[in-house]
């Protein structure tokens, strides 16, 4: 017969403990165990105010690279300071894949590399994920001059000074225009607005000679034949201007590409980064989805994935950062 005793009540009480500690994994709340993303909205930063070519191409992408996650993309957008708030704040946010920044070549190549102390650092602060797409520079004359070619537009600067309007100083087009001057060695004169909209109206009045600009704000001009696009500054002509020809086709190796790639905080896991790259290669590789951003004159494009687009931000930021150097272009903050 089996009896109580003061040790078997002790034994009895430490086996209900283990038990119970055995037990707690399984009743814990669902937050204490492991999440699987995405288990809630991902955000979509941009840095630019509603209707810009970023915001453009954030709302085209986010509704199907939400259903390629399994999820919602909110597009929220934290413009000022051209671009930077808004890389700023997904520099500084939880690497966790919830937030993600959408953004173009300006705010996490060139503007930190003009501002005396940048609120972040572009190559610490964020990884980058892939791009979605791409649009070159348009290289484009108003009315006052009759050349018919790039060729002809350099060999004129050669002879006479041109001026070309760009949307601001340190952006991708001001910089086109120093890569024009340094392979051409021609008299070309950079005359920065504030804006697209103020460069696009001068050039039309003929108060300068042309402009240098990403192509979607002008494409509607260059279709309707008020401005001629002398080229495109990509690797290949874009087949929806098929007829304009490449800056490479006068000067070899001219290439400028303002590309527009989604990007997390610096420390955010691997498997995430994979989950939202495979998301993205299947979203640009929808028929609709391409035709979309065809229409607004942005090449669909995605590279090989995170390690080969982290690759390339790294050669285009030290590529970038000599020309801005050279050009001596220089911000406050």
């Amino acid at each position: 017969m089996y009896r109580h005793t003061s040790k078997s009540r002790h034994l009895a009480k430490h086996g209900l403990v283990l038990a119970a500690l055995a037990l707690c994994p399984l009743i814990m709340p669902a937050p204490a165990m492991a999440e699987k993303f995405p288990s809630r909205p991902v955000t979509m930063v941009v840095g630019y105010p509603p209707g810009g070519s970023n915001d453009i191409v954030a709302r085209i992408v986010a509704p199907a690279l939400g259903e390629a996650l399994g999820t919602t993309i909110v597009v929220e957008n934290r413009a000022g300071a051209g671009g930077i708030i808004g890389a700023g704040h997904v520099a500084k946010a939880k690497p966790d894949g919830y937030t993600v920044l959408l953004s173009s070549v300006s705010p996490v190549v060139l503007t930190p590399q003009t501002m005396t102390k940048a609120p972040f650092d572009s190559m610490k602060d964020l990884t980058a994920i892939n791009t979605v797409g791409l649009t070159p520079e348009a290289i484009a004359i108003g009315p006052t001059l009759k050349v018919k070619s790039l060729k002809e537009l350099l060999d004129l600067a050669r002879s006479k000074q041109i001026t070309l309007s760009s949307s601001g100083a340190g952006g991708l087009p001001h910089l086109t225009i120093e890569l024009l001057k340094q392979a051409s060695k021609g008299n070309i004169v950079h005359v920065p607005y504030k804006g697209a909209g103020p460069a696009v109206t001068d050039t039309l009045a003929g108060h300068v000679d042309g402009i240098v600009m990403d192509l979607p704000p002008l494409y509607a001009l260059i279709k309707d034949g008020r401005l001629n696009a002398l080229a495109v500054t990509s690797e290949d002509r874009v087949s929806f201007l098929a007829d304009v020809p490449t800056a490479r086709e006068v000067l070899p190796n001219f290439n400028v590409v303002n590309w527009i790639g989604v990007f997390a905080p610096a420390g955010t896991p691997a498997d995430v980064l994979t989950q939202i790259d495979e998301a993205i290669k299947k979203t640009i590789a929808r028929p609709d989805v391409k035709k979309q951003l065809e229409n607004v004159a942005v090449v669909p494009s995605v590279l090989a994935g995170p390690e080969a687009f982290q690759s390339f931000f790294a050669t285009e930021y030290k590529r970038w950062g000599a020309v801005l150097k050279e050009a001596d272009v220089a911000m406050s903050n």
